[in-house]
């Protein structure tokens, strides 16, 4: 076999670019996705389902797939290269992986073992590399809504006179913050029918995966292209007019609002971003959808998402190895059980541990806020999120957790940490705000009182940094108007409250 095709289990694409029915497929359960990390029992759960419904369904179009398992020694990518040029193997055809574990795998084993390795831009982003090089290479600093406007001009999206944005806005971000009516019904989850390659891949994650964390009982993600497109539908049909508005909401007792949730089916291929693109903007713009839900969503996969795989591909390496904070402090059992005391905490972490989901307000300003005043280690954190998330790959959670949410590349994607007290979230969500923790002096407070005692110390800590930040400046004004026992207090609730976190394994 001169010549072969490899898949990951991130590149389920209906029209992958490197088949081709004279080659062998190769698809492959690498442990960078099943065993590197102990991931939640459900993001196995869907590779496994998803890969076996992939390769049956190029069986049934004439391809002759080889399907190697996660617990077979091929399934390393470097076991399975040198395996396959033992068997006179001297092409590899496949898709760019977005991965730089992966792809240093491949191309480091290539090299050695003489292979010529085929690659072809891959349908799981709107942009190429080489095609945003010129634009980021003239710029000293990355700016995602700069990126944004500049995307929207280039691809002609929502325009008039292919020019100027509809609406006379580029974003309608600030009409984007809307905290949840009460009393307001959602829309009704997306319905939950199990087909049986994911009753097959349940047996299989609870059989050689139990001691990863999660329960699979409430699985309910596409694993076929067919019901990533069913699910986009429900989701234009239900959901998308009211997605802007809400978009930032939470709310303890829900879990989808009106989001999408097509992202675990869109960062493993069953459905592309340009697909998602097209049909959202055909239905908005035919069914008088509102501009700012239509946008706003446009946003989060033209924006956001091709932004963040960007800075991966051209900064990643940058940001894991920074610690600008210095941090070390070890993230301890109670971020896992969800037994922090914190409220809006760990009713997320019990949905992780049911859903492997959360929306991504809930990940930057609840998860990612919190931890970051708690002032772990970035690569813990980096590794909490990839474990309890469905839809965590390394271009993903990188830039996330490195530069967003935990500040630890100091400012290369953003130009401050989002944090923030509890007035926010109790504007933003419906979190119960009576629920109370005990300390170690065992005094009895509420969840706010620690959360705005870990923010004020934040403040007062790091007042260097934040006095040269004229947004976050501002806070110090009130920080040092503040009467001096009020101080006391938010400096000695935090100082317990992490004297309780060091305590805990």
């Amino acid at each position: 076999m001169p010549a072969i095709t490899l898949l990951f289990p991130h590149q389920l694409f209906t029209d992958h670019p490197a088949l081709h029915k004279d080659r062998a497929v190769w698809l492959v359960e690498e442990p960078l996705f099943f065993t590197y990390l102990p991931f939640h029992l459900q993001k196995i759960v869907l590779h496994r389902a998803s890969m076996k419904a992939y390769a049956k369904d190029l069986e049934q179009k004439g391809y002759k797939v080889h399907y190697v398992e996660t617990l077979e020694k091929k399934a390393d990518l470097r076991e399975l290269l040198n395996w396959l040029a033992s068997k006179k193997t001297d092409k590899i055809h496949y898709a760019d992986t977005h991965d730089c574990w992966i792809e240093q795998r491949l191309s480091r084993t290539a090299a050695t073992l003489g292979l010529q390795l085929i690659s072809y831009p891959s349908p799981a982003f709107l942009n190429t590399m080489q095609g945003v090089k010129e634009y980021f290479d003239k710029r000293k600093t990355y700016f995602q809504t700069d990126f944004y406007i500049n995307q929207r001009k280039s691809k002609k999206w929502l325009l008039k006179n292919d020019k100027e944005p509809l609406g006379d806005k580029w974003t309608f971000d600030t009409e984007n913050r809307k905290p949840y009516p009460k009393g307001k019904t959602p829309p009704t989850a997306y319905p939950v029918q199990p087909n049986e390659y994911v009753k097959e891949a349940i047996k299989y994650a609870n059989k050689y995966f139990s001691a990863h964390p999660g329960f699979t009982d409430r699985f309910c993600y596409p694993v076929t292209r067919q019901e990533a497109l069913h699910q986009l539908d429900l989701f234009l049909k239900q959901r998308l007019s009211e997605f802007g508005a809400y978009e930032d909401a939470m709310q303890e007792k829900e879990v989808w609002l009106h989001h999408s949730v097509l992202s675990p089916a869109l960062n493993i291929g069953l459905i592309t971003p340009d697909e998602i693109l097209q049909k959202a903007t055909q239905y908005g713009l035919s069914k008088n959808i509102p501009l700012a839900s239509l946008e706003g969503f446009g946003r989060q996969i033209m924006g956001w998402r091709e932004f963040i795989r960007i800075v991966y591909e051209r900064e990643g390496v940058r940001q894991r190895t920074r610690n600008f904070w210095n941090f070390s402090r070890k993230i301890p059992s109670s971020f896992w059980s969800g037994t922090t005391g914190i409220r809006p905490v760990d009713v997320l972490i019990d949905r992780l541990q049911q859903y492997a989901y959360t929306h991504h307000i809930e990940r930057l300003m609840v998860l990612g806020n919190f931890m970051l005043l708690c002032e772990f280690d970035p690569d813990q954190v980096y590794e909490w999120f990839m474990v309890f998330f469905i839809d965590s790959y390394d271009w993903v959670m990188v830039p996330n957790v490195y530069g967003m949410t935990q500040f630890a590349d100091g400012g290369i994607m953003t130009t401050k940490p989002y944090i923030s007290g509890s007035n926010y979230l109790l504007k933003m969500g419906d979190w119960d705000k009576k629920t109370t923790l005990t300390l170690p002096n065992n005094e009895t407070v509420s969840w706010t009182a620690v959360w705005d005692g870990l923010f004020w110390r934040f403040m007062h800590t790091h007042r260097d940094f934040f006095s040269k930040n004229p947004r976050l400046g501002m806070l110090l004004k009130t920080w040092d108007k503040m009467d001096q026992a009020k101080k006391a207090t938010h400096l000695r609730l935090a100082s317990l409250f992490l004297e309780q976190l060091d305590s805990t394994k």
